[in-house]
């Protein structure tokens, strides 16, 4: 029942989009397209009954995603709505297509370089300094309320200055990063060292294990979940601050310059082409941490099945 009403919504939805490409419309086109979607709403419902893991747990977002790409592109076109309002998904993979030496320039200089860099040295000297802040009460107490307050700091206000410090190559974006990711990684890793138990720490003395022995054996095992939620968190957040620094001034590529660039040429299919970049890079760092994250805590209670 499900593959059979599958194959109905994708059949109508390429008749749909065939027949809006083709210049008609209509009383009976819109009809078409209210019962396609309700079709694939029903679909996506019955897909998200499937079991939550493996790859029957993909076919829901799967599902749901080709359908709100299908039903944009039929109501952009349908509707005529300008390109400089919002592009249609086949004009937006059209630009691509003929842009695509420029979009892998833009993208190796925004997160092959600064997001990369700054992400690896941010979440890197958050977890040493919150190893010292573990072993010394007092630089711990006065480390948090800084890393809460710093971490407050948008980064439109802090970019402009790292710009100026740093120049305006990749070495900027990157500096904005690590001040991105820095204190995230730094409270979590400071709170997960701290959630080992007052029972297992007390065995860990009783058998006179060394503090290198109960850090390794004991608070870094206990942390993990912390560390790799900082690590999830601040994966979008590399690239969201590089992109945003790259507004603030940037040699002649970068993924924030096109967008700015080509925003005010009204090239609307280009930053539309850009932003699906980012989306997927973005999306694609977070999966890998993700995964490193089951891989490595295969032990806890939110990876068990």
């Amino acid at each position: 029942m499900t593959g059979l009403l599958a194959l109905i919504v994708t059949g109508g939805f390429a008749a749909l989009i065939a027949t809006v490409h083709a210049g008609a419309g209509g009383t009976g086109f819109w009809m078409g397209v209210v019962a396609t979607t309700l079709l694939a709403a029903w679909l996506v419902q019955r897909l998200g009954d499937a079991p939550d893991r493996g790859l029957p747990a993909l076919a829901a977002p799967v599902a749901f995603g080709a359908t709100v790409l299908a039903l944009w592109e039929v109501l952009v076109l349908g509707l005529s709505v300008p390109m400089v309002l919002l592009p249609a998904p086949s004009a937006i993979a059209a630009r691509a297509w003929l842009a695509a030496p420029m979009l892998w320039g833009d993208f190796a200089q925004t997160f092959l370089k600064a997001v990369l860099s700054g992400y690896v040295i941010g979440c890197g000297a958050g977890f040493a300094l919150a190893l010292v802040a573990d072993r010394l009460p007092f630089l711990r107490r006065g480390l948090l309320p800084l890393g809460n307050l710093v971490a407050a700091l948008p980064v439109v206000g802090i970019a402009p200055i790292l710009v100026m410090w740093f120049g305006f190559d990749w070495q900027s974006k990157a500096a904005v990063v690590v001040a991105m990711t820095f204190f995230p990684m730094l409270v979590n890793t400071v709170a997960g060292l701290a959630a080992a138990g007052a029972l297992e720490r007390d065995l860990m003395r009783s058998y006179a294990a060394s503090p290198g022995q109960t850090l390794w054996l004991l608070k870094l095992p206990s942390a993990l979940p912390f560390i790799f939620t900082a690590l999830k968190v601040n994966a979008p957040l590399a690239l969201i601050g590089a992109i945003v620094a790259e507004f603030f001034g940037s040699p002649t590529q970068g993924m924030g310059f096109r967008i700015t660039t080509e925003a005010a040429k009204l090239a609307l299919d280009l930053v539309w082409a850009e932003i699906v970049v980012a989306a997927v890079a973005g999306s694609a760092f977070y999966g890998l941490v993700a995964l490193a994250e089951r891989a490595a805590t295969f032990w806890h209670p939110s990876v068990r099945p």
